[in-house]
């Protein structure tokens, strides 16, 4: 019969995982399979999870009473990075190359980790993709620079208004009105000529494209509070986007 402690050691390693995947942008039918996944691997055909956008909830069906954990996520990015890792230290959980302990070690320095792209790369990505939005979105080469710098300042304007306040609506919100300020004086400096294509490109790389594709994929695989949770996240940031660009226009 399987050890008391070794069942929690076993919960910890599939709520590890859960909490990296969740934290880092993976959908949360992913979460829950790769939970039930890696308990099953380790001997524990049964067990049950509850994910939503800001929790875990995990525990397993044993002959003895065990108990059910639950984790907090407050903070959450996008690191595919670390979602691909999750899921090969799972695969290698299945094929019975790790234990317990290796399992948990990997996952513990995983999460510890700074994989993410340095600011420098952020903002070089930022600016080109602002870039190219604005000529996928049929705007002329001659507002293609404004729009990257534009798209650029306004990403690392968010950067820095996010390190200063937990709330991101608010960053968002600051962010937006600085791209519309920016566009605004590109287009009467003479140095752009189309306002609203300059706008569009620049704030693409602020739009929540990941956080409404994960909402979409879980309101269809019947996560509903979790699909619906994601849903009203990514609308309060479109919110606050277009609340951003929307005061500039008014006032300007």
């Amino acid at each position: 019969m399987m050890k008391q402690q070794l069942k929690y050691d076993i919960m910890e390693v599939c709520l590890l995982a859960g909490k990296i995947l969740l934290q880092n942008g993976a959908e949360t039918y992913r979460v829950e399979d790769t939970m039930m996944r890696i308990a099953a691997s380790y001997g524990i055909p049964v067990s049950h999870s509850f994910v939503t956008p800001t929790g875990i909830i995990f525990s397993i069906e044993t002959d003895e009473p065990t108990k059910t954990k639950l984790i907090r996520i407050s903070d959450r990015t996008t690191d595919l990075l670390k979602v691909t890792m999750v899921n090969r230290i799972s695969r290698r959980i299945s094929e019975g190359k790790l234990t317990v302990k290796e399992a948990y070690d990997q996952l513990v320095q995983l999460e510890s980790s700074k994989m993410s792209f340095s600011i420098k790369t952020q903002l070089l990505a930022a600016a080109i993709s602002s870039g190219c939005f604005l000529i996928m979105f049929r705007g002329g080469w001659e507002d293609f620079l404004p729009a990257m710098i534009t798209g650029g300042l306004g990403f690392l304007s968010f950067i820095l208004f996010h390190s200063y306040m937990s709330i991101k609506f608010f960053s968002e919100f600051l962010a937006s009105m600085l791209i519309g300020l920016l566009a605004f004086v590109f287009v009467q400096t003479g140095y752009g000529t189309e306002l609203d294509k300059i706008i569009i490109g620049s704030v693409m790389p602020l739009v929540p494209g990941l956080l409404i594709t994960n909402a979409v994929r879980d309101l269809m695989a019947g996560h509903l509070l979790s699909g619906l949770s994601k849903g009203a996240e990514a609308f309060l940031t479109s919110f606050a986007i277009g609340g951003g660009i929307a005061v500039v226009l008014t006032f300007l």
